[in-house]
C-alpha cells in the first residue's frame, strides 16, 4: 500500500500555495505480518552467529530451573558453582571425615569450602536446640576464637603456612563426630551418670584423629603430629562439653 511520508497529496493547509515548492516522497511500507519476510529474517540471524561464532545459535532454555542446571548459554557453569559450592568436594571431604585412614587426597584441601561447615554447625546448634539447649552463640563464639586460634599456631609451627579460612574448613568437616555425639542427645539424656563422658571420649578422638591428619598431611609436618593434635582435641573438646551439658 502506497502512503505518504508527510500526509496524502491531496491535503493541503489552508491558505497554502500549491506552488510552494514542496515535494512529497512516495514509500512502499512492507507488512510486518506477512509470513515471507519471518523465515528469511531469522535465517540471517542465524547465519550471522554461525559466521560470529562457528556454532549454530544456541536454543535458551527461558525457566527458573534453567538457573542451576547447564542450560542456557554454552560451556555456562551451574549456579552453585558459581557460588563456591561444590557438591562433589563437600562429598570427598565428608567421607574422607568418616575414613581417617584412608590415604588422603590433598588437591580437595586446596579450596576454602565452607558450605560443608556451615552446614554441620547449623545441624549441630539445631540438635542442641532439639535437646532443649540454646548454645548457638556459644558454637559460633568457641568456632570463632578456636579457628583463630589453630590458625595461628599452625602458621608458627610450619613453614608453608595456611590461610584461616582454609583452616576453618578442615575444623569446619571435622566437626561431623561431633554432630553425631548431638543426635545421640536426641534420645538419651548425656548427663546421666557418666554416659556423656564416656560416650564424648570417641568423638573427640575420631575429630582429633582425623583433623590432625588432615593439618599434617597438607602442610608436611608429620614429625609434630602431637603437637598439631593438642590444640585440635582442645577444641573439639570444647563443643563436646558444649554437646553433653
Amino acid at each position: 500500500m502506497a502512503h505518504s511520508v508527510l500526509f496524502d497529496q491531496g491535503q493541503m493547509y489552508a491558505g497554502s500555495n500549491p506552488n510552494d515548492g514542496l515535494e512529497f516522497y512516495q514509500t512502499q511500507y512492507a507488512d510486518p505480518s506477512s509470513t515471507a519476510a519471518g523465515p528469511a529474517a531469522h535465517g540471517s540471524a542465524d547465519d550471522f552467529y554461525a559466521s560470529s561464532y562457528g556454532t549454530a545459535m544456541p536454543i535458551v532454555e527461558r525457566s527458573w530451573l534453567a538457573a542451576f542446571g547447564t542450560g542456557g548459554f554454552p560451556n555456562e557453569p551451574p549456579l552453585m558453582e558459581e557460588l563456591g559450592i561444590n557438591f562433589q568436594h563437600i562429598k570427598s571431604k565428608t567421607l574422607a571425615v568418616l575414613n581417617p585412614l584412608k590415604p588422603l587426597d590433598t588437591k580437595i584441601y586446596d579450596d576454602s569450602d565452607m558450605a560443608g561447615p556451615l552446614l554441620f554447625i547449623l545441624v549441630l546448634g539445631t540438635f542442641l536446640l532439639l535437646s532443649g539447649k540454646s548454645q548457638f552463640g556459644y558454637i559460633y563464639g568457641v568456632a570463632l576464637m578456636g579457628t583463630v586460634g589453630i590458625w595461628a599456631i599452625l602458621n608458627l609451627m610450619s613453614q608453608e603456612g595456611i590461610e584461616v579460612m582454609r583452616t576453618a574448613s578442615i575444623l569446619g568437616y571435622c566437626l561431623l563426630p561431633v554432630v553425631f555425639l548431638g543426635s545421640i542427645g536426641l534420645a538419651i539424656d548425656l548427663k546421666t551418670g557418666q554416659l556423656g563422658t564416656f560416650a564424648a571420649i570417641l568423638p573427640i578422638a575420631w575429630s582429633t584423629y582425623s583433623s590432625a591428619t588432615m593439618f599434617v598431611t597438607v602442610l608436611s609436618m608429620s614429625e609434630q603430629r602431637l603437637l598439631v593434635a593438642y590444640p585440635v582435641c582442645l577444641f573439639y573438646t570444647s563443643f563436646a562439653l558444649l554437646t553433653v551439658f
